[in-house]
């Protein structure tokens, strides 16, 4: 039980410092949430945005890691 625990700590840590990573080096990368699909609605005393392709390919690239972290 207790090695297991200890795996389950480590994975869930090098998750956390990987999204800490993303989220201090998102502003240097141009393209996200900025992608060809994500949905942008500009009024007057309104904005609307919704990123589906963004959200897409952060849901493939994290499948993948999942999956080989899996194996």
């Amino acid at each position: 039980m207790m090695p297991s625990l200890g795996k389950m700590l480590i994975i869930l840590g090098a998750v956390i410092m990987l999204v800490g990573v993303v989220l201090l080096l998102a502003n240097k990368i141009p393209f996200i949430g900025r992608l060809p699909g994500d949905i942008l609605i500009k009024r007057e005393n309104f904005t609307f945005y919704f990123p589906i392709m963004t959200c897409i390919i952060i849901s493939i690239v994290l499948t993948l890691i999942f999956w080989i972290l899996r194996k």
